[in-house]
């Protein structure tokens, strides 16, 4: 089936109808859920007097968004804020001078911090210098490397090779629309900050799950994705302020959802890529992929939360390609070409249903609680089955459609732009 693919209007009209009418009734329901248990004796830890010309409580239970945008704020905002002054200012008297070589001492976390990334910075670096001798760095483009402000806390991670590439450009042009973009970029950020605070006034969807006796109450499946959907928010929130920074310094940095993960694209580069090739091959895969989240692991810190999560994710990884060399096996391949290619992206969406599920089970485990992840399992695979499982699995397919309606549409759009190009 190619990406091209497209489906009926009518039918992606249904898709579209039936995802918003689920994405509305569980809002509904979390947020009633959140109003009841606001003063539950459970949440007192966890959701606290929030912004006072809203008049409700706030879910403060992510340490990590709190730290960032309440207890870091101000000082964030003057790092940044200084770096690209500084640059400005250092391009205009020497071009490509604008990279602070300082670090500021707020608290342990960023001692850490700091710390674990320039170990990873370095291993890049005599990665690249070995793999490459007859390119002679320095223990300046090392420095340059490892201090940049904006990386250097807590990523995302550049290997030092794009790196130092893009550094190392003379006269560094911007390509039309590219500032605007750039704006746009900042304005979402913010945008997406305050939406996130205003959210967490309204929905304790983070508070919720520990306390499994309240939370059974709930649809827990939507519980679980809203827990998967604002991870991912986080991330690119986090990591989309540093690489707006990044951007006016011309570089190019991660984008999501590889800087979603700090480790990915090392991990990506040195071991995963370098070990399993094409990804074609079920050995090497499963080297790779053993090989990957052992260094994960070790990243993350050993303990048995983080050695569950990285064998279930281990695992899906070489499920995925255990069931495509299954599809490629003759009477399947067979059966599979006798149908339309509508039919065919159909057929795949349920698998990638099925698929998307599997990926919100295992993330839940590290993102949550064991506890947690076990009564969503239940409620899909047994005490919910089959109505809630069915219901759960097809408005996930309707979204599944839909994203792919999106990779077409871009898919389309690009080549277009690549056909004008070649005209002019």
């Amino acid at each position: 089936m190619g990406i091209k693919t497209s489906l009926p209007a009518a039918e992606l009209g249904l898709y579209s109808l039936v995802l918003s009418g689920a994405l509305a009734y569980a809002g509904r329901g979390l947020l009633e859920a959140s109003q009841d248990g606001a003063h539950r004796k459970a949440f007192r830890e966890s959701v606290r007097p929030g912004w006072e010309y809203i008049g409700r409580k706030m879910d403060v239970a992510d340490f990590e968004w709190v730290m960032w945008f309440t207890s870091f704020r101000n000082v964030i905002i003057f790092a940044l804020s200084g770096h690209v002054l500084f640059a400005k200012f250092c391009t205009m008297v020497a071009p490509q001078s604008g990279f602070v070589t300082g670090t500021f001492d707020l608290q342990e976390v960023l001692f850490h911090g700091g710390s674990g990334f320039t170990v990873l910075r370095c291993t890049s670096f005599a990665l690249e210098s070995c793999a490459h001798p007859d390119r002679r760095y320095s223990l300046a483009d090392l420095l340059k490397y490892n201090f940049y402000l904006p990386f250097f806390f807590f990523g995302p991670i550049m290997t030092f090779d794009r790196f130092h590439a893009q550094v190392s450009l003379a006269e560094p042009v911007r390509r039309e629309g590219e500032l605007w973009r750039i704006r746009a970029q900042a304005g979402l950020s913010v945008v997406a900050i305050i939406a996130v605070d205003i959210f967490f006034h309204f929905f304790y969807i983070l508070t919720i799950p520990s306390d499994l006796k309240f939370a059974n109450r709930l649809t827990d499946s939507a519980l679980a994705y809203s827990n998967l959907v604002y991870d991912w928010v986080k991330a690119a929130v986090l990591f989309g302020v540093v690489n707006t920074v990044a951007r006016l310094d011309h570089l190019d940095p991660p984008q999501p959802p590889k800087c979603i993960t700090a480790l990915y694209v090392f991990a990506e580069t040195y071991v995963y890529n370098h070990i399993g090739g094409e990804h074609s091959k079920v050995i090497p895969e499963l080297g790779a992929t053993v090989a990957t989240f052992s260094i994960t692991t070790l990243w993350l810190g050993p303990c048995d939360i983080v050695y569950l999560w990285s064998f279930l994710n281990c695992f899906g990884l070489n499920f995925e390609l255990w069931v495509q060399k299954l599809a490629e096996l003759g009477p399947l391949a067979q059966i599979e070409a006798s149908l339309s290619e509508q039919t065919s992206r159909r057929v795949r969406a349920v698998f990638g249903a099925m698929n998307f599920w599997a990926i919100v089970t295992y993330n839940l485990v590290s993102l949550n609680s064991l506890e947690f992840t076990e009564l969503v399992v239940r409620r899909l695979l047994l005490t919910g089955f089959p109505q809630t499982t069915l219901a759960v699995l097809f408005v996930t397919y309707c979204g599944v459609q839909l994203v792919k309606e999106r990779e077409r549409t871009l898919a389309l759009e690009e080549e277009q732009k690549l056909d004008k190009e070649k005209l002019e």
